[in-house]
């Protein structure tokens, strides 16, 4: 396997969730030389939605109107959640700069500064939520007023079901219908499409035409129009105005299963956008081995198969997330940390990792393993002091939290992320 050099940075970031990349663009904010290693990470599963805080307790289900005292009644009650470990002032600035960060990247969110907002989920059921996408506003309004709604679906789109929509949200929404239409140039296409390839697709004028020839006739008495996220890879906003405008009523995205575009699209603009300011990327690279030099800095190799790189770092954050991410896994010995083999949180014994009833309401006790830390996010060794000193952990690897259930995921990654760089400023004063 070919070898390169030693390189440098000040800060490695081991993930390309959007933990991994929020923690990179702060860096890069702050001037920090950094460098980002990872495979893919889970954001191009998320469905664009940026939650921020829902429920809580679990037990209760409450939903919170508003987040920001779900925060604060979190906090009180469980001590030990991530969100205790960070100012609430940085969290407001944690997501205000992320925010801002997008719609300069082209993806434009909608959000009121105090209030969740309800969107339609692509099942058909309805979800709180912090921030949607510029593309889906529509679709909150429409949601608010119950006014009459066409949701369009496509033949060929496996995992998008206009109809299941209309049919799980009749009693709630009774002026909701249905229309399947066959995609621009792919009337007699039998495969399954993916979102992607139907995205890229609609960035082509003609079939946009196409598109808002087919759905006109459907539209009738109908307010407004939803349908799956495919309005286009880039440019998004431009042509969900395009289509607003030929149609001649609102139109909304609906997020899709993943794959998902609202999710590519985040991932996408982060990749692209943190090259431009400065942060050197290592795609679908692992973490192979860290050692420490001489002068207390990390030595990492990485790389995959067809190349490996040497890299020193004056600290390191840990946004390698949890089971899906890859940041812990669990073995018949119990749930180990993948990197640095770090203590984790978790219950006694497998016979415990689950509840008895597989939909209790206070979720299972594997879900809130992760890494101890302290409170400027230093996971903790066997004896409760700090590993290193220049090592920080963010994200869903932390201990404490079901962010799943909580509904406080891109919360959660976008303000330990910046606690996590801010930390590590602090170490080098």
């Amino acid at each position: 396997m070919p070898t390169s050099k030693m390189r440098e940075c000040q800060l490695a970031i081991i993930g390309r969730g959007m933990t991994g990349m929020a923690s990179a663009f702060f860096a890069a904010m702050r001037g920090i030389s950094t460098a980002q290693i990872g495979i893919t990470g889970e954001t191009i599963f998320a469905s664009g939605f940026l939650d921020l805080m829902d429920v809580h307790p679990l037990e209760k289900k409450r939903s919170w109107r508003d987040p920001w005292a779900g925060i604060d009644a979190l906090i009180r009650d469980l001590p030990h959640h991530p969100y205790a470990r960070v100012k609430k002032e940085d969290i407001r600035v944690a997501f205000e700069k992320i925010i801002s960060f997008l719609e300069e990247a082209g993806l434009p969110y909608y959000r009121r500064k105090d209030h969740n907002i309800t969107m339609i989920t692509p099942l058909g059921t309805v979800k709180r939520t912090y921030c949607v996408p510029q593309t889906m506003l529509s679709g909150v309004r429409a949601l608010e007023k119950k006014c009459p709604c066409l949701i369009v679906g496509f033949r060929g789109l496996a995992d998008f079901s206009a109809r299941q929509i209309v049919a799980t949200l009749r009693d709630k929404w009774p002026d909701l219908r249905a229309a399947l239409i066959p995609f621009p140039n792919a009337d007699n296409v039998s495969e399954l499409f993916s979102g992607e390839i139907m995205a890229q697709t609609l960035e082509v004028t003609n079939n946009r035409r196409k598109l808002i020839q087919s759905i006109r006739p459907h539209v009738k008495n109908a307010q407004a129009v939803g349908m799956p996220a495919i309005l286009g890879m880039k440019r998004s906003p431009e042509i969900t105005a395009e289509l607003e405008k030929e149609i001649g009523v609102p139109v909304f995205e609906i997020p899709t299963m993943p794959i998902s575009v609202p999710g590519l699209r985040i991932n996408d603009a982060f990749a692209q956008h943190l090259s431009l300011k400065g942060v050197r990327q290592y795609p679908q690279s692992r973490v192979l081995t860290v050692t420490r030099g001489n002068s207390g800095n990390f030595v990492l190799s990485i790389g995959n198969k067809a190349r490996q790189y040497t890299l020193r770092a004056k600290g390191i954050i840990l946004a390698s997330g949890r089971f899906w991410g890859g940041g812990l896994y669990a073995a018949r010995q119990g749930i180990r940390e993948s990197v640095f083999n770090l203590p984790v949180c978790q219950p006694e014994g497998r016979n415990v990792w689950h509840s008895e009833n597989f939909f209790d309401s206070r979720g299972h006790p594997i879900n809130q393993a992760g890494l101890e830390v302290d409170d400027s996010l230093r996971p903790l060794d066997a004896s409760g002091h700090p590993a290193f000193e220049r090592l920080f952990a963010a994200g869903s690897i932390l201990a404490h939290q079901d962010w799943m259930r909580m509904k406080c995921g891109s919360g959660l990654a976008i303000a330990t992320a910046y606690a996590a760089v801010n930390a590590f400023l602090k170490q080098g004063e």
